[in-house]
């Protein structure tokens, strides 16, 4: 029986991050798709949150932790995983800088621009949810792509300008909760800048089948919905 049990979504970028890290950090765990399910009594039960990914460990508080960064913490700070999460205060202060600043500034325009072309639902009270006419729907979007340019530029140039990841000359899981949710933009087509590919070529090159297999459904979900009807 594996030491652990995630529980995911396939096509999803927070799913994305823990799936990567779990392969990379060689950890001995059970992958269950709860598509569908996520929602029903048994789940609920174990996580009223109803989220995915969740983490299924027997020395937690209650049993399940959820939100992709606090299971990537809480496994590093279990397994002594200094090379993802550094102990040194300052480093560690750094990663999760850029985890914070990810969540809060840059995936809510990353949603508000891809979720409409994924198929995602989104977020009660954004004009997606309104009665607003498509149009309005789909300038909302537009404004939201025109946004994330800024914040990337400011992950550039604070945490990444003049070293390869986050972490330094390693990924951190920072860097892997980055490359995740990047992976979504290939849906609408964004114009990375050419610093952001080589970027993600790194991210994708240091960590090798741990982020190409996981990354394979997410690339494949992609396809799927650009596809022509």
């Amino acid at each position: 029986m594996a030491e652990y049990t995630l529980n995911i979504l396939k096509p999803s970028v927070n799913n994305l991050t823990v799936r990567i890290f779990m392969r990379a950090a060689g950890l001995d765990f059970e992958e269950v798709d709860v598509w569908g399910k996520s929602t029903g009594p048994e789940y609920v039960a174990k996580y009223p949150p109803h989220l995915t990914p969740s983490l299924e460990d027997a020395s937690l508080p209650r049993g399940t932790l959820g939100e992709s960064c606090a299971i990537m913490a809480y496994l590093c700070d279990k397994h002594d995983l200094d090379r993802f999460y550094p102990r040194d205060p300052a480093r560690r202060a750094v990663v999760n800088n850029a985890m914070f600043y990810l969540i809060g500034t840059f995936y809510p325009l990353l949603t508000r621009a891809t979720y409409p072309t994924l198929g995602f639902p989104q977020y009660p009270g954004e004009v997606a949810t309104s009665e607003a006419d498509e149009d309005m729907k789909a300038k909302a979007a537009k404004d939201a792509e025109a946004a994330l340019a800024d914040p990337l530029e400011a992950f550039r140039r604070f945490f990444v300008e003049g070293q390869p990841f986050v972490g330094g000359d390693s990924p951190s899981i920072a860097d892997i909760r980055w490359a995740a949710s990047l992976e979504f933009l290939r849906a609408i087509d964004y114009e990375f800048p050419e610093w952001t590919e080589e970027y993600l070529q790194r991210v994708e090159e240091a960590l090798g089948d741990a982020y190409s297999e996981p990354a394979a459904d997410v690339r494949g979900y992609v396809a799927s919905v650009k596809a022509p009807a």
